[in-house]
Order: structure tokens, then C-alpha cells, then sequence
């Protein structure tokens, strides 16, 4: 599955429908126990039913919690996969209000509140990375560095010096090393080296 963005900040989203009330809750997770944490922290126990879905690339759950199966917790992963969304969880939130919806009525109001609270989100692409060190002489350092600083596919980490340079940590974007590397090979005539 290509899913190029996730989400900037937590996003919510409330609706009504035949007196249930629902609530999704959306946000930015980096892995298993980040989503369980996201999962934890908003769930209501005074609701009827916290149903929920995260991805991170391959890895996926979802939890129905009570409603029948299938209705509830599938939907609201489709409805994250529907926008290609990667890197997040969603919490939709059930209040009962005495009237019955139906699986199809369920599909469409957990997998609808989901998609709507996503579609309301502020997303960002997923930008895959390096991790590199670049080390240098002292009289090559201080143009590495400014270069460098120009780049917005490269953000310094770090930097540790020694008697004869310095060595940066740097975080660059996976599609632009080969040009990275190139360019700090042209600036230094090959005497820098770049390893990651």
C-alpha cells in the first residue's frame, strides 16, 4: 500500500445519527505502542462503544469493542486507507441512543465519522530518510555546513569535532542523497566523506 502522508496534529469530528451521538479522534502515531497509548488516552468508558483502527506501514489492528463484526473497526481502517493515510490511529467514539442502526447503517456511520474527521485534517507527506555522517577538514567545514543549512531535504543532528575536522549527523531525504553526496564530493574535491 503506498500511503504518503499522515496527519500534522490531532484532528476530531462529531455527528449525530438516529440519536447516537459519534466522536473519531485522529492523529499522528510512530508505532505499535504510540497507537495504544493514542487509543488509551481517548477513549471515553462512559460510552457505549470506543472503536478504533491504526496503520504504520505494513502493521494494522482494529477493534470493533462490542458492535457487531466487521462494523465498525474494518470501516474506520478504510476509511484511513481511502485517503492514504499512514503513521495514525483513529478512536470513534459511541454514545447509544436507543435506536438500532443496522451493520450497514454501523459500517456507514463509524467508516462516514472516520472519513470526515480525516478529511478535516491538516496532512503532510511522508518523506522516507537517511541518517548519514559527513566528516570533513576544518577548512572544507564551515562550506559543508552552509550548504548544507540551504538544503531543506537535509537537517543536521549533530556535530562532533576533533584535532584535525569535524563529523555532522545528518537526517536526509532518502531521494535526494545521491545529490547530496555528489555535491559535498564537488565542494571539498572529494576530500569530505559522507557514510550511512
Amino acid at each position: 500500500m503506498h500511503a504518503p502522508f499522515t496527519l500534522q496534529e490531532v484532528e476530531s469530528f462529531r455527528q449525530e445519527i438516529k440519536r447516537s451521538r459519534f466522536l473519531a479522534i485522529a492523529g499522528p502515531v510512530v508505532s505499535e505502542d504510540d497507537a495504544k497509548a493514542f487509543i488509551a488516552e481517548h477513549a471515553d468508558a462512559s460510552a457505549s462503544h470506543n472503536c478504533w483502527a491504526w496503520r504504520i506501514g505494513q502493521q494494522y489492528r482494529f477493534s470493533d469493542d462490542g458492535e457487531p463484526g466487521g462494523t465498525a473497526g474494518k470501516p474506520i481502517l478504510q476509511a484511513m486507507d481511502g485517503q492514504s493515510l499512514d503513521k495514525i490511529a483513529v478512536v470513534v467514539i459511541r454514545w447509544f441512543g436507543g435506536v438500532l442502526l443496522g451493520s450497514g447503517g454501523l459500517m456507514r456511520a463509524y467508516g462516514g465519522t472516520a472519513a470526515a474527521c480525516l478529511r478535516a485534517a491538516d496532512k503532510i507527506p511522508i518523506v522516507e530518510t537517511v541518517e548519514a555522517m559527513i566528516a570533513c577538514n576544518f577548512a572544507d567545514l564551515a562550506l559543508v555546513q552552509s550548504r548544507l543549512s540551504g538544503l531543506p531535504a537535509v537537517q543536521v543532528l549533530g556535530q562532533r569535532y576533533d584535532a584535525t575536522g569535524g563529523e555532522l549527523a545528518v537526517r536526509i531525504h532518502a531521494s535526494e542523497l545521491d545529490l547530496v553526496r555528489r555535491m559535498i564530493a564537488d565542494l571539498t574535491s572529494g576530500r569530505a566523506t559522507i557514510s550511512h
